[in-house]
């Protein structure tokens, strides 16, 4: 039937999202699992798609199947308790030591500290980082609503969606130069940290420390203006340091109004 064959006919595309989205993600998330919904939400696509409304069925289905793995994700807890719990008690030694040392610590240093290797110390931050990365797919994911699917979310969900997305690309677009080369090289353009690390002239090891830091002050940016009731208190509120990072929260909250965050972004014009 035609289901079948546009069924049949777009099942690799199914397959270019799961490896695009696996690349991103810890490895105890089953890839078998992941295609498995993505085919069934590349079913559910089929049925619901209206040629009619002048979208085309990849850009219709892309859509579908892309929230499916996200959802999927977000159901499963990837980001587990565990991980979760390690990063908060590593934010708090790194802090610390920050204190201590009027600088942020070193790999080497944090290690020593928590007991870890610097190699353990890393594959944990890459955890970490893979968990923030999937509010940065948000940036592929313009102008969804628009289409109308089936069973729509409410309209608050989508103004509340599209705002966080907004101040994300508001705390990128202000960090630090550098730390946005950093953020931007490597979640967004897929750059390999050689490269990145080549750019600014620094090591490697220089590069994910300052991708920690980049993403950290991400995090605080977004709970300061959404969910303040999730910062902590800093360890000097009269320090420098401080000071600095509050500068960074009212840039991002005057880098656009309201109504410019709620507008949707254009499109990209790949022609």
């Amino acid at each position: 039937t035609d289901l079948d064959t546009l069924v049949r006919e777009h099942m690799p595309l199914v397959g270019h999202l799961v490896r695009e989205m696996y690349a991103r993600i810890p490895a105890h998330v089953d890839r078998d699992d992941l295609t498995g919904t993505g085919l069934a939400a590349l079913v559910v696509a089929a049925k619901a798609w209206d040629p009619d409304r002048g979208v085309s069925f990849a850009r219709y289905a892309a859509i579908r199947v892309r929230g499916a793995l996200l959802d999927e994700l977000r159901g499963l807890d990837w980001a587990s308790r565990s991980v979760r719990r390690r990063a908060r008690e590593l934010d708090t030694t790194r802090n610390t030591i920050a204190a201590q040392l009027g600088r942020t610590p070193t790999d080497t240093e944090l290690a020593h500290a928590t007991g870890l290797t610097t190699k353990e110390l890393a594959t944990h931050a890459d955890d970490i980082a893979r968990s923030v990365v999937m509010s940065l797919q948000g940036f592929d994911d313009r102008q969804v609503d628009d289409l109308v699917a089936t069973r729509a979310p409410a309209v608050d969900t989508i103004i509340e969606h599209r705002e966080r997305i907004a101040y994300l690309h508001d705390a990128i677009a202000t960090l630090p130069p550098r730390l946005r080369t950093v953020i931007e090289g490597w979640f967004i353009h897929d750059r390999p940290m050689a490269d990145i690390a080549t750019e600014l002239d620094i090591t490697e090891s220089r590069v994910s420390q300052m991708r920690a830091e980049a993403l950290t002050l991400l995090k605080d940016a977004l709970n300061t203006h959404l969910d303040p009731h999730l910062l902590t208190p800093p360890t000097r509120p009269d320090g420098c340091a401080t000071r600095r990072r509050e500068t960074y929260y009212a840039d991002v909250a005057t880098h656009r109004t309201y109504r410019q965050r709620l507008t949707p972004m254009p499109q990209a014009n790949t022609a």
